[in-house]
């Protein structure tokens, strides 16, 4: 018996019986999908059974199950789907009285396309990047057309990246007052075209500059040394000048203060001696006064040189102090370099002054009190005189 079940013409026999059994599921599992049927969401979508225009009664199934969304089927066999949603998305197949399939179809369903909510950058002078954010979720595949000009020039396009929904346009005509960028989406269900006008020297933004280094100053408590590098996206550096906007502060303070600058590194002269400070540093280009502020770069925190973190010098190794123009307070120093020179010198020459002034000193005083002592006894003679006469005048007969 095992052997007459593994016979060639027995296998046979039980494949046709259990085909002729099961024709449904012999034809759904072989037979492919026709294609891709594409549909608005609530709406009603019609879904034919083929081209064939022959009246037959039909059966018709959603991913090889008998449940149906809200639906009709017509004279002809056609499936009416009513006010679809998501749900109704799936193959659908349709089958005649003996189970046979007949026709199959995936439905995708979504919204035709809306207009485009677009943004462009201008982060140097010789490059625009434009971005766009659907204002309709379609949910439906899409391609897109974009082409970019400038007042009176012919369109050009715009190299597109749909994956990152942008486009770049290289080296526009700066001159121009007036761009236009135009995208035009299309999907299954229609296409929409959005235009947007701009004028790039209004749009031009550096990117925040680069490689930025805060850094304390050995021996001065109040400085801070701030450097930076011109963002790399600004290659024309020398015929397009930047000039840069520093602010700072204690942490904890509300207040910022400000240095601008067209060159790198800026010394901060009133630093708050012993606190942690923020540091940012942005850019914008110098020439174009309606160009725009680039981000701030990210915050940077340091503290200034600290009396302490060092052995203490002996008093007489100590310079005195000094006064820079933004400080309210003096700022010593203990760092020795090559300006103790200068700081010797200057010393010597107010030894000097004051040497002299206290020889000035001395020789003016005694001067003063022998004048002085000269003029009273000169007084004193006087009135001896006067009251000798008086003496002689009183003791003449009259």
């Amino acid at each position: 018996m095992p052997g007459l079940l593994s016979s060639p013409a027995c296998l046979t026999v039980i494949w046709l019986l259990s085909w002729s059994l099961h024709p449904s599921c012999a034809q759904i599992w072989t037979d492919e999908v026709s294609g891709v049927q594409y549909g608005r969401l609530e709406s009603n979508v019609t879904l034919a059974c083929g081209k064939s225009q022959v009246r037959i009664p039909v059966v018709w199934h959603l991913n090889h199950s008998s449940a149906l969304p809200w639906h009709k089927v017509t004279s002809d066999g056609a499936l009416v789907l009513l006010h679809v949603d998501h749900s109704a998305q799936g193959i659908y197949s349709c089958y005649d009285n003996r189970g046979l399939l007949l026709h199959s179809v995936k439905l995708r369903l979504g919204h035709p396309p809306g207009l485009l909510s677009i943004s462009c950058q201008v982060p140097n002078h010789t490059h625009v990047r434009c971005s766009w954010v659907e204002s309709v979720k379609t949910f439906l595949p899409a391609q897109y057309n974009a082409s970019f000009r400038g007042t009176g020039e012919e369109w050009r396009p715009c190299v597109l990246d749909v994956i990152r929904k942008h486009c770049d346009v290289d080296h526009p005509a700066f001159w121009q007052t007036i761009h236009t960028l135009r995208i035009t989406e299309t999907n299954p269900l229609g296409f929409e075209t959005t235009y947007v006008r701009f004028k790039l020297h209004e749009l031009l933004k550096p990117n925040p500059p680069e490689a930025v280094l805060v850094k304390e100053q050995e021996g001065y408590p109040k400085r801070l040394i701030v450097s930076w590098k011109f963002p790399t996206s600004w290659p024309l550096h020398d015929a397009f000048p930047l000039v840069f906007q520093i602010r700072y502060r204690p942490e904890g303070s509300i207040y910022w203060s400000e240095i601008y600058s067209e060159e790198s590194p800026v010394v901060i002269f009133d630093a708050l001696a012993g606190h942690l400070h923020q540091v940012q540093i942005r850019a914008r280009d110098e020439v174009n006064a309606d160009s725009q502020w680039s981000e701030w770069s990210p915050l940077f925190l340091v503290q200034p040189w600290n009396v302490y973190t060092t052995p203490d010098l002996p008093p007489e190794e100590r310079f005195p102090d000094y006064f820079f123009p933004f400080n309210t307070k003096p700022e010593t120093s203990t760092e020795k370099s090559h300006n103790s020179v200068h700081d010797d010198k200057g010393n010597l020459g107010l030894v000097i002054l004051l040497v002299l002034f206290s020889v000035v000193i001395l020789i003016t005083v005694p001067s003063l009190i022998y004048v002085m002592w000269v003029r009273q006894r000169r007084r004193g003679h006087v009135t001896k005189q006067e009251l000798t006469s008086m003496v002689k005048m009183k003791s003449m007969p009259i």
